[in-house]
């Protein structure tokens, strides 16, 4: 299997920090992590747990960001690669992950790894989603230079939402032409999808 981490400076400085993090608390950590991975807009921790967390663990407010940012990505790429424990293990072994860390993120990763791929599965990419269309077909006869015209357009409004936002209204335009290339597009999209599935 390819590497899920690559090695960077800061990589590397997020390995030498979580190794200092307390072996006893790191767990209690990780669990509160997994458990908001699927959560887009909400932090694992709020702003007055971070300041506790900073001073329980003796981190600057940066490294502690460090960690926590670190220790989500980790979880996030065994999520993407749908990671068994042994080869998570190997990953963060190449890494040069202490083994007590190692055995805590393996042991709370294959208590919920099912649980997070089907959450974040189940989450959206695109900030918003559609939720409805509107259509309308037009004919323009007439112009102010020109008596007689038949120009065909078809008018669509999309309803787009975001998490606990008021929903929003997209309006487009279509001649005959530029209808006929985008329902090309989603054609082939649409093959594109039935290629996967």
């Amino acid at each position: 299997m390819a590497a899920m981490f690559q090695v960077t400076p800061r990589l590397k400085k997020a390995v030498i920090l979580i190794n200092d993090v307390d072996s006893a608390r790191f767990p209690l950590l990780l669990n509160r992590i997994i458990q908001k991975l699927h959560l887009r807009d909400e932090k694992a921790f709020s702003a007055e747990e971070e300041e506790k967390l900073q001073a329980g663990l003796s981190l600057s407010v940066d490294d502690l960001h460090i960690v926590l940012e670190t220790c989500s990505f980790i979880f996030e790429q065994a999520a993407y690669h749908s990671a068994k424990p042994g080869i998570l293990q190997q990953q963060l072994k190449n890494i040069e992950l202490d083994d007590d860390k190692i055995n805590s993120v393996i042991e709370i990763w294959a208590g919920h790894s099912k649980a997070v791929i089907g959450k974040l599965r189940q989450r959206s990419l695109a900030p918003k989603q559609l939720d409805g269309i509107n259509w309308r077909l037009n004919l323009q006869m007439a112009q102010a230079n020109k008596a007689k015209m038949k120009v065909p357009n078809a008018l669509f409004e999309f309803q787009l939402s975001s998490s606990g936002e008021k929903s929003e209204k997209l309006q487009m335009e279509f001649t005959h032409e530029e209808l006929y290339a985008f329902y090309s597009q989603l054609e082939t999209i649409q093959s594109q999808l039935d290629a996967l599935g």
